[in-house]
């Protein structure tokens, strides 16, 4: 059994303005800050002697790689990347960026905004744009209803109530 795996399906391109200023801040600090504190602490590791069994200098190693393997997916996903940093034309239906109140059977309200594959933060409410519920609510307006098929579920039905950019 080989370490083959089909690649990924490809996200959409598209985040807002704040994402985008997060992924730029944290590419400049990877750059500026950690990379040159980690390569500062790895020549110090290789400068005591035996570096097969020097802990210090394996981990740093580690690090560095990790660092450099993030720098790159976020040099090349930023140069692919369009950012959405204005609110569509018809306002009153859901698209990229709209913040979503949904009501469900038993009118518990849930709030969404949809954005970008890279901005995904369960605890702020942000959900991604490849998501199947957002797929569902592209175009919606308020008083429509979607259909959620949960596996090893019954359906779960919800009704957009407000839709705010």
């Amino acid at each position: 059994m080989g370490r083959w795996r089909p690649p990924q399906a490809k996200s959409s391109p598209y985040i807002t303005q704040e994402g985008y200023n997060q992924l730029t801040e944290e590419l400049k600090y990877l750059w500026k800050v950690k990379r040159p504190e980690v390569t500062q602490a790895v020549k110090e590791a290789a400068a005591q002697g035996d570096r097969s069994e020097n802990a210090e200098y394996i981990y740093g190693k580690k690090q560095l790689r990790e660092i450099d393997r993030r720098v790159r997916y976020l040099s090349k996903r930023l140069e692919h990347i369009k950012v959405v940093d204005r609110a569509p034309d018809d306002q009153s239906r859901v698209f990229f960026g709209a913040w979503v109140t949904l009501v469900d059977e038993e009118d518990q309200e849930r709030r969404y905004r949809i954005v970008g594959a890279d901005e995904i933060d369960p605890a702020k409410g942000y959900i991604s744009i490849d998501a199947p519920l957002s797929r569902q609510l592209l175009k919606k307006q308020v008083g429509d209803e979607v259909v959620i098929e949960r596996p090893e579920q019954d359906e779960l039905w919800l009704e957009v109530l407000a839709i705010e950019y």
